[in-house]
């Protein structure tokens, strides 16, 4: 297989509305279409077709970088496919690609499937907007929508930091400086410190990874930047622990009540097949930093989230297990995928309303 094979398979790749396009040695190449995996129909691929292609999209310093750390994300751009992430990895001693189709355009918020929440959200002159989920989950869209609808609204400077930049966005009523990692800066931490002196109104974070991070984001948001952010957990919840849980004793204290004070809210994501399997359907918990929130926070009692949550729905937050059961009982997706992504089987059950004694509706 050589680049031209490649960008067929791109082009494919577009064609038929996939994510991402895998390679990897042993196999046809793979698609992800609507969440689900889907071979190419072509030969199994070797291991030195896969290098060749490998070696053909990075460059000396790329290379070097891949070798001595095995790992590496770049981002290229694909004249049918549009803006592409590339992520390399090595398996028995060889690497392999996925490539993540980054699209051309951002959808709206209707479209996303996100709350109109989160508008307000993005409103804010400060403070801590996290989005989180595990990988797949939509994070970057939904940064990403975040970003233009602050570009569309706002007349403000706008610096992200990204690894890799996956969506380009042309200034309109923001002025937006994209900084990618290993591009035009050595880490997030390093790049966050300096991005504090360029002025900046809002600070979008591609993820926040260490607690230097951490610690730097939180201080932005406290000198009065609203700073956007990913985070790999699957819930509100869990997101405050695993802030707070990186640090210890005194430190610890003191990013508790920082997150207290500039915490706006939490998007948890999850993507899910729709029912019938054309699509995928974007499943979500918001968390908003009320007084009774951060004050939960604040004394640590995060475990009490959830009945916070469920009592405040009034003021727009939403437990996942609610929205599972919303999405089935609309017909969006099936009860199984429902209850296998439920925190709470009981939730979904009492969700669902069907008369004829079978749970799932078709």
């Amino acid at each position: 297989m050589n680049r031209i094979d490649l960008d067929a398979l791109l082009t494919a790749a577009k064609q038929n509305n996939a994510s991402d396009l895998h390679l990897i040695a042993g196999v046809p190449p793979a698609y992800r279409i609507n969440g689900e995996i889907i071979l190419a129909d072509e030969d199994a691929m070797a291991a030195e077709q896969i290098t060749e292609i490998t070696l053909s999209l990075l460059n000396e310093q790329q290379r070097q970088k891949f070798e001595r750390e095995w790992e590496l994300c770049i981002s290229l751009y694909h004249s049918a496919a549009g803006r592409i992430r590339v992520t390399l990895y090595r398996r028995n001693g060889h690497p392999e690609l996925c490539f993540r189709l980054c699209g051309e355009s951002i959808r709206t918020r209707d479209e996303l499937g996100l709350p109109a929440k989160l508008d307000d959200l993005v409103s804010r002159p400060n403070g801590l907007v996290l989005i989180t989920g595990a990988t797949g989950s939509g994070k970057t869209t939904t940064l990403n929508y975040m970003i233009n609808l602050l570009n569309t609204e706002r007349r403000c400077k706008i610096v992200t930091i990204e690894d890799p930049i996956e969506f380009v966005h042309e200034n309109r009523s923001a002025i937006i400086v994209q900084t990618e990692v290993l591009t035009d800066t050595h880490s997030f931490h390093r790049a966050l410190i300096h991005v504090l002196r360029q002025d900046p109104d809002v600070i979008v974070i591609g993820e926040m990874r260490d607690p230097e991070t951490i610690a730097t984001a939180l201080a932005a948001a406290e000198t009065g930047h609203l700073v956007l952010a990913t985070l790999h957990s699957p819930n509100a919840a869990q997101t405050l622990e695993r802030i707070t849980g990186i640090y210890e004793g005194s430190t610890q204290r003191q990013v508790i009540i920082q997150l207290a004070n500039v915490l706006q809210g939490i998007l948890a994501q999850d993507l899910l097949p729709s029912a019938d399997r054309t699509h995928r359907v974007l499943a979500y918990e918001l968390l908003l930093a009320t007084p009774a929130v951060r004050n939960l926070i604040r004394e640590n009692k995060v475990s009490q989230l959830e009945n916070t949550m469920q009592v405040s729905a009034k003021e727009g937050m939403v437990l996942m297990d609610n929205c599972l059961a919303d999405l089935y009982d609309r017909c969006l997706i099936t009860y199984d995928t429902a209850l296998s992504r439920a925190r709470r089987a009981e939730n979904i059950a009492k969700g669902g309303h069907a008369t004829n004694g079978q749970p799932e509706r078709r």
